[in-house]
């Protein structure tokens, strides 16, 4: 499949999310120099950073950061750390709280609020691979949820053959933990098609979000390739989390796509068959959630087209020892 080809499914797959736009060339002036128009929206970045023995290192300030596109330094509009209200970064490295009366409309617009917290999806496998775990996996789930900040809003989707949202995205943990329980077990999974969907939904909403998928792993009723969903969640900058309960020796084929989803769109994954394993694994993705950094930003122009690899820096000596997980980049998609 050819680059061009690629991008067309990706919009295909994605359909109404918002998304970067392409960068295109006008018309060359007068001194034979390319301009280019360009209309982006702001790309929101979500990183955790941890020393040698994998400790999260809290506290870094904004000016402690470099964030490049392909090698071009991005100047940063907001800073967030774990769950506290974001802050704009003004001209001279000073910082100030988001006014939302100060907000850009041309630019979408800057809301204190959709930045405040994360947007968690969770994706629940209901299918026949989840039998005999099913009540488990809700009881862990369930403590997850209870577990979350208070500013994180919580999505809970379930997926068999078809895709069902039992709680919209709200704060209100009794409404989430009531969609919870009308979970009903089902047939064949669909699990690539389900995510797709929650990640079109995850695209519509401001501010930061992550997908948590609760999966047995094998997938026998999807239409759509994880690579193209991945790619779909990748450009977004949408990290996905897996917890797969299936045995990584069993099912390699699922353990090594779960992998690449987690590692290319800056989640983790992880597997674990016991109940007690899945409690620790939720543990560990609300840990991540409450340690990391969160930025925006306007694209510098860049007449890169294809994929921009992005880099976070930590600009000390010591931070060059600190091992930074984010997303490695995204791919513009025109808008037109």
């Amino acid at each position: 499949m050819n680059e061009h080809h690629s991008m067309l499914t990706r919009r295909r797959l994605l359909g109404a999310g918002t998304a970067l736009s392409l960068f295109r060339p006008a018309l060359w002036a007068q001194d034979n120099r390319p301009t280019f128009r360009v209309k982006v929206d702001m790309v929101v970045l979500s990183f955790t950073v941890t020393d040698s023995k994998g400790r999260y290192v809290n506290g870094l300030k904004p000016s402690e950061f470099r964030i490049l596109e392909d090698g071009i330094l991005q100047k940063l509009t907001t800073f967030a750390e774990g769950s506290k209200p974001p802050v704009q970064l003004m001209e001279g490295g000073g910082t100030r709280p988001l006014d939302t009366t100060e907000a850009d409309s041309s630019r979408g617009g800057i809301s204190t609020d959709a930045f405040v917290g994360t947007n968690v999806f969770v994706l629940f496998d209901t299918s026949n691979y989840m039998y005999r775990g099913f009540v488990y996996a809700s009881d862990a789930i369930a403590d997850f949820v209870r577990g979350l900040e208070r500013a994180d809003s919580v999505a809970v989707y379930s997926f068999s053959r078809n895709l069902s949202r039992l709680s919209p995205l709200n704060r209100e943990r009794n409404n989430v933990l009531e969609g919870l329980r009308n979970a009903v077990a089902g047939d064949d999974a669909a699990l690539y098609n389900a995510l797709l969907l929650t990640l079109r939904d995850a695209a519509k909403v401001p501010g930061r979000k992550v997908v948590i998928v609760f999966s047995n792993g094998p997938d026998s009723a999807s239409m759509v390739a994880p690579d193209d969903v991945r790619a779909v969640a990748e450009d977004e900058g949408i990290p996905i989390y897996v917890i797969s309960t299936s045995d990584i020796t069993r099912d390699p084929v699922s353990s090594n796509v779960f992998r690449r989803l987690a590692a290319r769109t800056g989640g983790k994954s992880y597997f674990a068959r016991s109940w007690q394993k899945q409690v620790e694994a939720f543990e560990a993705i609300r840990e991540d959630l409450g340690n990391s950094y969160t930025v925006t930003y306007y694209p510098q122009p860049n007449p890169n087209e294809g994929f921009r690899k992005i880099s976070v820096e930590v600009v000390s000596d010591v931070g060059k020892k600190y091992r930074i997980s984010a997303r490695p980049g995204y791919r513009p998609r025109s808008g037109v």
